[in-house]
């Protein structure tokens, strides 16, 4: 008999039965790591880990440290400023960096610190035990002071006077000093080590952090055998075991002494925490008083039953560029503002403290920057001088000022409350437009310049999109993931044919959908999105993306896998491939060389059975598969035959395929046939042609 030819339409097909699948394509079945070009199935690209170097005390970049950032990256933003220098923008879900000449600085809000100062309201003199400061905003109710040269300590604040004052503690004097000299709130010997234990116990009292929090310590002095770079790291520390006035942190090193120490001049700088919307990396249920039956737990004490189904989300950013500057905004709390020019000395700050700033809304969900008209925009957002957040409500600022919200006959500023869904969950600026997505509905916000500003219109309702990352700009044209189905918006909404969607959607966790993010591969006209699977089994409860479904949108070809990641930029500038970051906080460069960072990448693709003979009534004899393949290393084909759709599979194989392989001599029987290829090895990689059977009727014996 002639060889007959076989091929493989594009896309993987997992919806309906693999008999199906061959009578309707034939289409390939079940794949992992592999992706379709030009029609054709071939492994995916692999991955190589790019070092990112931390820096020492003063800031500077240490090219001697390699270092993971701290906490889960959730969003990345790339730039070239206007000196030429690369810059990465990365949003973790416990801090901020900016990423430059592959060292990370970290850029994360600070929420109060320890060495505010002030400037006294009056000439002192050196008996005076009450001391009257300009404002006393942020002081402990008691604590130390610095003025000048002098130390003075207080047990007290009245309005804005200190009181209970001793003067000139820890061996200095105390002095005269004039009406408006700065004073500075110090921390006495705040350091406590423990013998040959990591354990340090700092003491501030009213310090208002929260388990889980980070703080900077600058200024302490060596103590107890911790040496003063590893007491003031520019990276910080976690926060555990808070009580009022105190917390415990973990040393590098061990000290080797138990001490009381630090110095006189510590300097401790909190960072924006759980109070400001980070350090949440899985949202999770609401818990407190009058949930359950009466007399249930303590008094006093959260409930061991959620409240009504509230849920308190994850913590997550949008980052969008000004200019070169950077703009940050915590989801459903505050926005901040990078400068650049001032450089990755500088830690970003709240926008609502800028000069000029006006009516910033202190809550936002969602912020983005329209395109081409700029203003600053806000979904989700408190009202207009309230602090109390609206899910549905869009605010803007004045046009190329992004401070200024308060509106007026001489702005651009405004609001517009959405109608359909209960709060607004993704926003994407487009050419002409910005998209914007609640829980049910898309929006369209269009430009139209005074009275009005923007125009809104309904672009689609039941199509809302399950998270603030999942929506891809790609030409202006708009991908997203809904609640069960993917759509596209081109002019119109419609929803995009998936032939995997129920597999999708039986495996994607329910949970953790608000960690699902689409990612763009231009590179190969793909849209992917990542999410957590419900064989995610992750023993600190907080599992993260461990698979994907993939959208080439050239080809209409589907295709899934396994890949642990947790947010995606695709090439841009000299970076010429898409780079990505994993949970632990690593860069990886994606489509570099065939292996998982050195580790083989494992990699399979199976078709459909596929009718022998024209009819699919006779039984039939193969006995010769030739290949039309490109490979790199090596690949098996296994061959399943069955008589029956239903009926027992019979294997043949594994048989080795390299690229001298000109044919695969076999002898297998069956009505249908179906045909598995897998790497496994170091180095493989392959992309498939179309196969040859030879094959003639067979009897049944």
């Amino acid at each position: 008999m002639p060889l007959s030819l076989v091929q493989i339409k594009a896309g993987i097909v997992k919806d309906i039965t693999p008999y199906a699948a061959g009578k309707a394509g034939p289409f390939w079945v079940d794949g992992n790591n592999i992706r379709f070009k030009n029609g054709y199935a071939e492994k995916i690209g692999g991955w190589q880990n790019e070092d990112i170097y931390g820096t020492d005390a003063s800031n500077t970049a240490d090219y001697d440290t390699v270092i993971a950032l701290q906490g889960v990256p959730r969003e990345i933003n790339f730039w070239r400023g206007l000196g030429g220098v690369d810059r990465m923008a990365v949003g973790t879900h416990n801090h901020l960096y900016i990423i430059e000449n592959q060292a990370a600085y970290d850029i994360t809000p600070i929420r109060d610190t320890s060495g505010q100062t002030t400037t006294l309201d009056e000439a002192l003199d050196t008996s005076e035990t009450s001391i009257d400061l300009t404002s006393a905003t942020g002081f402990p109710t008691a604590g130390a002071i610095k003025i000048e040269s002098e130390i003075i300590t207080y047990t007290d604040i009245s309005s804005n006077t200190l009181t209970g004052c001793t003067r000139g503690t820890n061996s200095t004097s105390a002095a005269t000093h004039a009406d408006g000299t700065t004073v500075t709130r110090v921390l006495i010997n705040p350091v406590t080590t423990v013998d040959e234990s990591n354990t340090i116990t700092i003491t501030d009292n009213a310090h208002g952090a929260s388990d889980g929090d980070f703080v900077v310590i600058s200024g302490a002095a060596a103590t107890g055998g911790v040496t003063a770079n590893n007491l003031n790291r520019s990276a910080g520390y976690e926060i555990t075991l808070v009580t009022a006035n105190s917390y415990t942190i973990q040393s590098p090193t061990e000290a080797t002494s138990g001490v009381t120490g630090g110095g006189l001049v510590v300097v401790l700088s909190y960072l924006i925490g759980l109070a400001d919307g980070l350090g949440s990396q899985s949202a999770a249920a609401a818990f407190g008083w009058g949930s359950g039956g009466w007399g249930e737990s303590t008094w006093g004490t959260p409930r061991s039953e959620s409240v009504t189904g509230v849920v308190v989300e994850q913590s997550q950013w949008s980052l969008r560029l000004w200019g070169e500057d950077l703009i940050a905004t915590v989801r459903n709390h505050n926005i901040y503002y990078w400068d650049t020019s001032v450089g990755v000395g500088s830690r970003a700050a709240l926008t609502s403290s800028l000069g000029g700033a006006s009516a910033v809304p202190v809550k936002n969900r969602v912020s983005i920057v329209s395109f081409p008209d700029r203003h600053l925009v806000s979904g989700g957002v408190a009202t207009f001088g309230g602090d109390v957040l609206d899910p549905m409500l869009v605010r803007w600022s004045d046009q190329e000022d992004f401070v200024d919200w308060t509106p007026s006959i001489t702005n651009t500023s405004g609001d517009q409350r959405l109608e359909i869904g209960t709060k607004i969950v993704a926003m994407m600026p487009t050419r002409e437009e910005v998209f914007i997505s609640t829980d049910e509905a898309v929006y369209g916000m269009s430009f139209i310049g005074p009275p009005f500003t923007f125009s809104f219109r309904l672009v689609g309702t039941n199509c809302g999109t399950v998270g603030i990352n999942t929506m891809m700009n790609v030409d202006g044209k708009i991908f997203w993931m809904g609640k069960s189905d993917f759509f596209i918006y081109e002019g119109s909404v419609r929803e995009i044919p998936c032939p995997v969607k129920f597999y999708v959607t039986d495996r994607i966790n329910k949970d953790e959908l608000d960690k699902c993010f689409a990612a763009h591969n231009k590179e190969f006209n793909e849209v992917t999105w990542f999410y957590v699977s419900t064989d995610n089994t992750a023993t600190d409860g907080n599992p993260e993306p461990d698979s994907y479904v993939s959208y080439n949108y050239s080809d209409n070809a589907w295709s899934i896998g396994t890949i642990d990641r947790t947010c995606w930029f695709d090439s841009f500038g000299f970076r010429k491939v898409p780079f990505a970051f994993s949970k632990e906080g690593y860069l990886y460069n994606q489509e570099t060389g065939a292996d998982a960072d050195g580790a083989a990448l494992g990699a399979h693709v199976e078709t459909s059975q596929v009718e022998v003979s024209q009819t699919g009534n006779d039984l039939m004899l193969v006995d010769k598969i030739i290949p039309d393949l490109t490979v790199s290393g090596t690949l098996s084909c296994t061959i399943f035959s069955k008589k029956y759709p239903n009926d027992s599979t019979t294997t043949k194989g594994p048989f080795t395929i390299s690229q001298g392989t000109t044919k695969i001599s076999m002898r297998s029987r069956g009505r249908q046939m179906s045909m598995k290829l897998e790497s496994t090895d170091v180095g493989d990689s392959w992309s498939l042609g179309d196969f040859r059977f030879n094959s003639r009727e067979d009897g049944l014996r």
